[in-house]
């Protein structure tokens, strides 16, 4: 049975590697999968995931109000996919979301969906709220604080390397710019 899947955790918790392991299962089975990715977020190359491990593949990618049940239905007719896996699916709208909850039901192929929970003020993103909502199954990726503790939340780190408090939602970057922490080590950060 299909089912919309969410797998979520904070920064560098290893979503992308267990995407990219799952997919490899798959294929390895002689199934074909379909890998997309946000088109916006290019830190490793246009239409590509890739893992801080060093394994990567090329990846189909979405932009901001694409029709994602009409770009599903469109590959379904020209291969026979047997999974589908939406890289740093934070990025997605509501209305995305809503589109690959009808491809799972319409469709009848399990989505697998990566990315982050919340973002560096612990805010959900659009389409991580989207997904709580409607996923027929959760997933936490789970990475460690400094303490050893469980990391929940990310902070942005400033040009002098402080957290931040304020700023865009999404500002795309990796180690450089963000910090995984427990719930306690982010309220120091951020000075709460």
């Amino acid at each position: 049975m299909a089912k919309l899947y969410f797998n979520y955790s904070t920064m560098n918790a290893g979503k992308s590697t267990a995407l990219l392991q799952a997919s490899h299962n798959y294929r390895e089975g002689g199934m074909l999968t379909y890998l997309i990715t946000a088109q916006f977020d290019n830190r490793v190359g246009q239409g590509r995931i890739a893992s801080r491990i060093g394994i990567g593949e090329e990846a189909d990618t979405f932009a901001a109000g694409e029709d994602l049940y009409d770009k599903l239905a469109a590959r379904f007719s020209r291969d026979k996919i047997a999974c589908v896996f939406i890289d740093e699916c934070q990025f997605l709208s509501k209305e995305q979301v809503w589109q690959l909850a009808r491809a799972v039901d319409d469709l009848g192929v399990p989505v697998m969906c990566y990315g982050l929970r919340v973002d560096f003020q612990g805010n959900l993103f659009p389409g991580s709220a989207a997904l709580l909502a409607w996923a027929d199954e959760m997933r936490e990726v789970r990475t460690i604080c400094h303490c050893g503790k469980k990391a929940t939340m990310v902070v942005r780190k400033g040009p002098d390397g402080k957290a931040l408090r304020e700023g865009e939602q999404v500002v795309i970057g990796g180690n450089e710019t963000y910090v995984s922490l427990c719930r306690r080590h982010w309220r120091e950060a951020v000075g709460d």
